[in-house]
């Protein structure tokens, strides 16, 4: 009943936002020559953007700027199982002057909250170097209840698939947030496997060991039971969605939580594109618009990978303490010897405290010291990780190093 609630009063405010909008910039209204009428119009055009849900959103990366020259870019769908789309984009320079294929990097998408569609820039600065892969996660409300669960080990089996199929050995594997804790997993079942893995792993502002500087995320988890998280968090999908009757955490409950962990990232982004509406400015109300449809293209989560996350992440802790399994198959982080290892954490980063990220190279034992690099940003937040000049200036050069001599890396510890 509270997701039918929610919904009905997010279409309504919407709606009314929407005319009210119109009513104080049409030149045939009245309203539209009352002093101030921009200002009034850009409050109600920000409200309406807080109640119309991005329910599908696309990455619409049509073209990049390459070495001076506006290069198209290709995306496609390689993959698709009702959980997860595998897109691929790739530029009209996608081979190098000597002719040899650019190198490949699968960048994993948090399945917290977010469309994968936040990670626009990051896509658009690794198509310079790279063919670039992504988990594209879908909205579980649309997921019919007869296609089944969805659990943390599925994401970690789904991982582990795609670094085979995109063949490891000339890869490079790049997560973000939450999905650091699932494709260290994944790299882990594949080299206890003695399976080939990826030239270079980078994990960028994720709770590898959520105990070292709990942050709200980790608090919240550690003051409830999970039946708490039950009772209150997880909802019936309603009507007129395809998984109606599908439990899950709805986006809702997403957006108040990130809200509370990080309310100056909304705050700012809501004030920029106020200000720049009011000011007339149609250019950087758009950059600014965009921005915010991105932050809040957030996503339903099925309730048992959500449930899992919590208590094997935030309350037991199992990838630190050495105690998770995947479908009977311990996760043995230790076992990794062939791939670089790159963390990258804010030095402010208000989602994943610090050192969470940093702790996975303790739990690496296996891979030698040169092939291990750790990097924390000064001042930076974690949406600082990847969006705006923290990315651009200290992140994306870093990981361009890594990737870059990641065939060099490899060898050298090869032979350890």
């Amino acid at each position: 009943m509270l997701y039918q609630i929610v919904e009905y009063q997010r279409a309504t405010m919407a709606a009314l936002a929407i005319q009210a909008s119109r009513a104080f910039i049409h030149p045939m209204s009245p309203f539209s020559y009352v002093p101030g009428a921009s200002d009034f119009a850009a409050c109600w055009e920000m409200l309406s953007r807080v109640g119309s849900p991005c329910d599908e959103p696309s990455f619409s990366i049509t073209a990049i700027q390459l070495r001076g020259c506006v290069v198209p870019v290709e995306e496609t769908v390689l993959l698709e199982n009702p959980f997860c789309r595998l897109l691929r984009f790739t530029t009209g320079s996608a081979k190098h002057e000597a002719g040899q294929p650019s190198s490949s990097i699968l960048l994993c998408a948090p399945l917290a909250g977010h469309h994968a569609v936040m990670l626009r820039e990051v896509v658009e600065s690794l198509l310079h170097e790279h063919i670039v892969y992504v988990t594209d996660w879908s909205n579980a409300r649309n997921v019919p209840v007869s296609d089944g669960p969805f659990h943390l080990d599925d994401y970690v089996l789904f991982i582990k698939r795609l670094i085979r199929q995109i063949e490891a050995e000339s890869l490079h594997v790049l997560a973000i947030c939450q999905a650091t804790v699932p494709t260290l997993a994944a790299v882990a079942l594949l080299a206890s496997e003695d399976e080939p893995t990826p030239q270079t792993l980078t994990l960028i502002g994720g709770p590898i060991d959520a105990r070292r500087s709990p942050t709200a995320i980790g608090d919240l988890a550690a003051r409830h039971s999970l039946q708490w998280f039950q009772r209150n968090l997880i909802h019936a999908v309603p009507e007129p969605y395809m998984g109606v009757g599908r439990q899950v955490c709805p986006s809702f409950v997403q957006v108040a939580g990130l809200a509370a962990a990080d309310s100056s990232s909304l705050t700012t982004l809501y004030r920029d594109f106020c200000l720049s509406l009011a000011r007339g400015d149609a250019d950087l109300a758009q950059r600014h618009g965009q921005a915010l449809d991105a932050y809040n293209a957030v996503l339903d989560m099925a309730a048992e990978f959500y449930l899992d996350t919590i208590s094997t992440v935030f309350q037991d802790f199992r990838l630190p303490r050495g105690t998770w399994q995947v479908q009977g198959h311990a996760v043995r982080p230790q076992d990794i010897r062939t791939t670089a290892l790159l963390t990258i954490e804010g030095e402010c980063d208000e989602i994943s405290g610090r050192g969470q990220t940093h702790a996975a190279h303790d739990l690496c034992q296996g891979i030698a010291l040169r092939g291990k690099r750790l990097v924390t940003v000064p001042r930076c937040g974690h949406y600082d990780l990847f969006s705006g000049p923290c990315w651009h200036r200290e992140v994306f050069p870093t990981i361009c190093d890594m990737t870059r001599r990641g065939i060099d890396a490899r060898a050298s510890m090869g032979s350890v």
